[in-house]
Protein backbone atom coordinates (compact mmCIF):
# COMPACT_ATOMS: atom_id res chain seq x y z
CA UNK A 1 0.00 0.00 0.00
CA UNK A 2 1.40 3.47 -0.84
CA UNK A 3 1.13 5.95 2.46
CA UNK A 4 2.09 9.08 3.22
CA UNK A 5 2.89 10.11 6.97
CA UNK A 6 2.93 13.12 7.77
CA UNK A 7 4.90 14.56 10.70
CA UNK A 8 6.79 11.56 9.71
CA UNK A 9 10.02 12.79 11.37
CA UNK A 10 8.41 13.11 14.91
CA UNK A 11 8.42 11.18 18.24
CA UNK A 12 5.77 8.57 16.10
CA UNK A 13 5.70 9.12 12.88
CA UNK A 14 9.40 8.04 12.64
CA UNK A 15 8.77 4.90 14.12
CA UNK A 16 5.34 4.58 12.12
CA UNK A 17 7.35 4.91 8.77
CA UNK A 18 9.84 2.32 9.94
CA UNK A 19 7.28 0.09 10.65
CA UNK A 20 5.05 0.84 7.41
CA UNK A 21 8.21 -0.02 5.47
CA UNK A 22 8.67 -3.53 7.40
CA UNK A 23 4.95 -4.14 6.84
CA UNK A 24 6.23 -3.85 2.92
CA UNK A 25 4.07 -0.30 2.73
CA UNK A 26 5.72 1.73 -0.30
CA UNK A 27 6.60 4.74 2.26
CA UNK A 28 6.09 8.64 2.01
CA UNK A 29 7.10 11.33 4.48
CA UNK A 30 5.87 14.79 4.60
CA UNK A 31 7.76 17.30 6.55
CA UNK A 32 8.91 20.85 6.64
CA UNK A 33 12.77 19.51 5.88
CA UNK A 34 12.06 17.10 3.13
CA UNK A 35 13.50 14.35 5.10
CA UNK A 36 12.62 11.30 6.12
CA UNK A 37 15.01 11.22 9.81
CA UNK A 38 17.05 8.45 8.38
CA UNK A 39 13.85 6.14 7.64
CA UNK A 40 15.44 3.68 5.20
CA UNK A 41 13.00 2.63 2.41
CA UNK A 42 10.90 6.02 2.78
CA UNK A 43 10.63 8.77 0.42
CA UNK A 44 10.63 12.41 1.56
CA UNK A 45 8.21 15.08 0.19
CA UNK A 46 9.46 18.75 1.92
CA UNK A 47 5.87 20.49 2.47
CA UNK A 48 4.27 22.82 4.99
CA UNK A 49 0.44 22.37 5.93
CA UNK A 50 -0.20 25.23 7.22
CA UNK A 51 1.17 27.27 4.40
CA UNK A 52 -0.33 24.76 2.07
CA UNK A 53 2.52 24.41 0.27
CA UNK A 54 3.67 20.71 -1.11
CA UNK A 55 0.93 19.03 0.09
CA UNK A 56 -1.27 18.22 -3.64
CA UNK A 57 2.47 16.46 -4.65
CA UNK A 58 2.61 14.54 -1.41
CA UNK A 59 -0.65 13.29 -2.03
CA UNK A 60 -0.54 12.02 -5.28
CA UNK A 61 -0.85 8.62 -5.87
CA UNK A 62 -1.47 7.76 -2.33
CA UNK A 63 -3.82 5.43 -0.80
CA UNK A 64 -3.63 6.15 3.02
CA UNK A 65 -2.54 9.30 5.09
CA UNK A 66 -1.71 9.03 8.28
CA UNK A 67 -1.83 12.48 10.32
CA UNK A 68 0.88 12.84 13.32
CA UNK A 69 0.80 17.06 12.95
CA UNK A 70 1.50 18.30 15.98
CA UNK A 71 2.76 22.25 17.14
CA UNK A 72 4.35 23.38 20.26
CA UNK A 73 2.38 26.16 21.42
CA UNK A 74 -0.26 26.63 24.31
CA UNK A 75 -1.84 29.45 22.16
CA UNK A 76 -5.46 27.87 20.48
CA UNK A 77 -5.02 29.86 16.95
CA UNK A 78 -1.53 28.87 16.44
CA UNK A 79 -3.06 25.20 17.19
CA UNK A 80 -6.19 25.73 14.84
CA UNK A 81 -4.12 27.55 12.20
CA UNK A 82 -1.66 23.77 12.00
CA UNK A 83 -4.06 21.30 13.26
CA UNK A 84 -7.32 22.31 11.72
CA UNK A 85 -6.62 24.10 8.86
CA UNK A 86 -3.73 22.20 7.85
CA UNK A 87 -5.95 18.78 8.38
CA UNK A 88 -8.56 20.27 6.56
CA UNK A 89 -5.95 20.93 3.30
CA UNK A 90 -4.62 17.26 3.67
CA UNK A 91 -8.25 16.04 3.52
CA UNK A 92 -9.22 18.25 0.56
CA UNK A 93 -5.87 17.30 -1.33
CA UNK A 94 -6.29 13.43 -0.59
CA UNK A 95 -10.15 13.89 -1.90
CA UNK A 96 -9.59 15.48 -5.00
CA UNK A 97 -6.45 12.51 -5.72
CA UNK A 98 -8.35 9.71 -4.64
CA UNK A 99 -6.96 8.93 -1.28
CA UNK A 100 -9.35 5.98 0.69
CA UNK A 101 -8.34 6.17 4.06
CA UNK A 102 -6.81 9.01 6.53
CA UNK A 103 -5.97 8.03 9.79
CA UNK A 104 -5.84 10.67 12.59
CA UNK A 105 -3.33 10.79 15.78
CA UNK A 106 -5.31 12.44 18.23
CA UNK A 107 -5.23 12.36 22.60
CA UNK A 108 -7.34 10.48 25.30
CA UNK A 109 -9.18 13.12 27.45
CA UNK A 110 -9.27 16.07 24.87
CA UNK A 111 -13.23 16.27 25.33
CA UNK A 112 -12.89 15.90 29.13
CA UNK A 113 -9.78 18.68 29.94
CA UNK A 114 -10.70 22.42 28.89
CA UNK A 115 -7.47 22.82 27.50
CA UNK A 116 -6.25 25.67 24.40
CA UNK A 117 -4.28 22.81 22.93
CA UNK A 118 -6.70 19.88 23.26
CA UNK A 119 -9.90 22.25 21.97
CA UNK A 120 -8.02 22.53 18.70
CA UNK A 121 -7.25 18.98 18.47
CA UNK A 122 -11.41 17.92 18.96
CA UNK A 123 -11.77 20.42 16.09
CA UNK A 124 -9.21 18.65 14.12
CA UNK A 125 -11.05 15.35 14.84
CA UNK A 126 -14.33 17.17 13.96
CA UNK A 127 -12.65 18.09 10.69
CA UNK A 128 -11.59 14.12 9.77
CA UNK A 129 -14.80 12.36 10.82
CA UNK A 130 -17.15 15.21 9.08
CA UNK A 131 -14.30 15.61 5.81
CA UNK A 132 -14.74 14.21 2.02
CA UNK A 133 -12.27 10.87 3.24
CA UNK A 134 -13.30 7.63 5.00
CA UNK A 135 -11.34 7.90 8.67
CA UNK A 136 -9.86 6.35 12.05
CA UNK A 137 -9.27 8.31 14.49
CA UNK A 138 -7.34 7.23 17.28
CA UNK A 139 -6.35 8.46 20.29
CA UNK A 140 -3.22 8.04 22.37
CA UNK A 141 -2.19 8.54 26.18
CA UNK A 142 0.76 10.79 26.14
CA UNK A 143 4.06 9.09 25.35
CA UNK A 144 7.06 7.93 27.74
CA UNK A 145 9.24 10.50 25.45
CA UNK A 146 6.76 13.08 26.52
CA UNK A 147 8.37 13.08 30.23
CA UNK A 148 11.61 14.49 28.69
CA UNK A 149 9.63 17.75 27.26
CA UNK A 150 8.22 18.35 30.01
CA UNK A 151 10.78 18.27 32.04
CA UNK A 152 12.77 20.88 29.28
CA UNK A 153 9.98 22.89 29.53
CA UNK A 154 9.34 23.31 32.98
CA UNK A 155 13.19 23.76 33.86
CA UNK A 156 13.50 26.93 35.94
CA UNK A 157 17.39 27.72 36.56
CA UNK A 158 17.74 24.57 39.02
CA UNK A 159 14.07 23.82 39.56
CA UNK A 160 11.81 21.70 37.22
CA UNK A 161 8.18 22.76 37.27
CA UNK A 162 5.94 19.83 36.88
CA UNK A 163 2.03 19.75 36.85
CA UNK A 164 0.34 17.62 38.51
CA UNK A 165 -1.72 14.86 36.26
CA UNK A 166 -2.38 11.26 36.52
CA UNK A 167 -1.77 9.72 33.27
CA UNK A 168 -0.43 6.09 31.86
CA UNK A 169 2.15 6.91 29.40
CA UNK A 170 2.61 4.54 26.58
CA UNK A 171 5.95 4.14 24.15
CA UNK A 172 5.81 6.11 20.59
CA UNK A 173 6.54 2.83 19.11
CA UNK A 174 3.60 0.85 20.51
CA UNK A 175 1.19 3.98 19.15
CA UNK A 176 3.51 3.57 16.11
CA UNK A 177 2.52 -0.30 15.54
CA UNK A 178 -1.53 0.66 16.32
CA UNK A 179 -1.51 3.25 13.99
CA UNK A 180 -0.05 0.86 11.61
CA UNK A 181 -2.47 -1.89 12.16
CA UNK A 182 -5.35 0.79 11.33
CA UNK A 183 -3.77 1.76 8.25
CA UNK A 184 -4.46 -2.22 7.28
CA UNK A 185 -7.55 -2.19 8.77
CA UNK A 186 -9.33 0.34 6.86
CA UNK A 187 -11.43 2.72 8.06
CA UNK A 188 -13.43 2.30 11.18
CA UNK A 189 -14.30 5.81 12.84
CA UNK A 190 -12.97 5.81 16.13
CA UNK A 191 -10.52 3.17 17.09
CA UNK A 192 -9.95 1.78 20.06
CA UNK A 193 -7.35 3.95 22.66
CA UNK A 194 -4.46 2.90 23.57
CA UNK A 195 -2.20 3.51 26.76
CA UNK A 196 0.43 2.49 29.03
CA UNK A 197 0.10 -0.22 31.07
CA UNK A 198 -0.07 1.11 34.35
CA UNK A 199 -1.12 4.55 36.14
CA UNK A 200 1.67 6.97 36.93
CA UNK A 201 1.61 10.35 38.59
CA UNK A 202 3.78 12.47 36.20
CA UNK A 203 5.67 14.12 38.98
CA UNK A 204 7.52 10.91 40.25
CA UNK A 205 7.64 10.08 35.93
CA UNK A 206 10.43 13.24 35.47
CA UNK A 207 12.05 12.59 38.97
CA UNK A 208 12.68 9.02 37.88
CA UNK A 209 13.86 11.05 34.29
CA UNK A 210 16.22 13.22 36.29
CA UNK A 211 17.91 11.12 38.62
CA UNK A 212 18.40 8.31 35.34
CA UNK A 213 20.10 11.44 33.65
CA UNK A 214 22.16 12.10 36.86
CA UNK A 215 20.39 15.72 36.64
CA UNK A 216 20.14 17.36 39.79
CA UNK A 217 17.20 19.76 39.20
CA UNK A 218 14.92 19.76 41.89
CA UNK A 219 11.40 18.76 40.74
CA UNK A 220 8.56 21.14 42.18
CA UNK A 221 5.08 20.25 41.86
CA UNK A 222 2.50 22.51 40.14
CA UNK A 223 -1.08 22.50 40.40
CA UNK A 224 -2.92 24.19 37.40
CA UNK A 225 -5.85 26.18 38.19
CA UNK A 226 -9.28 26.05 37.27
CA UNK A 227 -11.56 23.14 35.67
CA UNK A 228 -8.16 21.82 33.55
CA UNK A 229 -6.08 21.37 36.20
CA UNK A 230 -8.58 19.64 37.98
CA UNK A 231 -9.57 17.38 35.40
CA UNK A 232 -5.92 16.27 34.45
CA UNK A 233 -5.54 15.72 38.29
CA UNK A 234 -8.42 13.76 38.63
CA UNK A 235 -7.26 11.28 35.32
CA UNK A 236 -8.96 12.37 32.73
CA UNK A 237 -6.02 11.50 30.30
CA UNK A 238 -6.63 7.67 32.03
CA UNK A 239 -7.93 5.39 29.17
CA UNK A 240 -11.10 3.81 30.05
CA UNK A 241 -10.97 0.95 27.72
CA UNK A 242 -8.84 -0.42 24.35
CA UNK A 243 -5.82 -1.44 23.55
CA UNK A 244 -2.68 -1.32 26.21
CA UNK A 245 1.04 -1.50 25.54
CA UNK A 246 3.04 -3.56 27.45
CA UNK A 247 6.34 -1.31 27.76
CA UNK A 248 6.41 0.57 31.16
CA UNK A 249 8.09 3.75 32.02
CA UNK A 250 10.80 2.59 33.92
CA UNK A 251 11.62 -0.46 31.26
CA UNK A 252 11.93 2.64 28.69
CA UNK A 253 14.17 4.50 30.77
CA UNK A 254 16.26 1.61 31.07
CA UNK A 255 16.55 1.18 27.20
CA UNK A 256 17.10 4.63 26.33
CA UNK A 257 19.15 6.01 29.83
CA UNK A 258 20.75 2.41 31.24
CA UNK A 259 19.42 0.51 34.28
CA UNK A 260 19.77 3.39 36.49
CA UNK A 261 16.15 3.93 35.75
CA UNK A 262 14.75 1.01 36.10
CA UNK A 263 12.64 -0.93 38.39
CA UNK A 264 13.46 -0.12 41.83
CA UNK A 265 16.81 1.10 41.32
CA UNK A 266 14.41 3.97 39.48
CA UNK A 267 11.71 4.61 42.27
CA UNK A 268 14.03 4.50 45.44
Amino acid sequence: MRTLVVGGTGTVGRPLAAELVRRGHEVRVLSRSGGTAGTTGAVGHRGDVAAGTGVDEAVAGVEAVVDCLNVETVRRSRAEAVLVRGTRRLLDAGAAAGVRHHVLLSIVGIDRIPYPYYAAKLHQEEAVTAGPVPSTVLRATPFHEFVATVARRGRVGPFVLVPRLRTAPVAAVEVARALADAVEGGPCGRAPDIGGPREEEFVDLVRVLLRARGDRGVVVPVVWPGRAGRAMRDGAQLPTGGRRGHQSFDEWLAEHHGPGGSGSAGRS
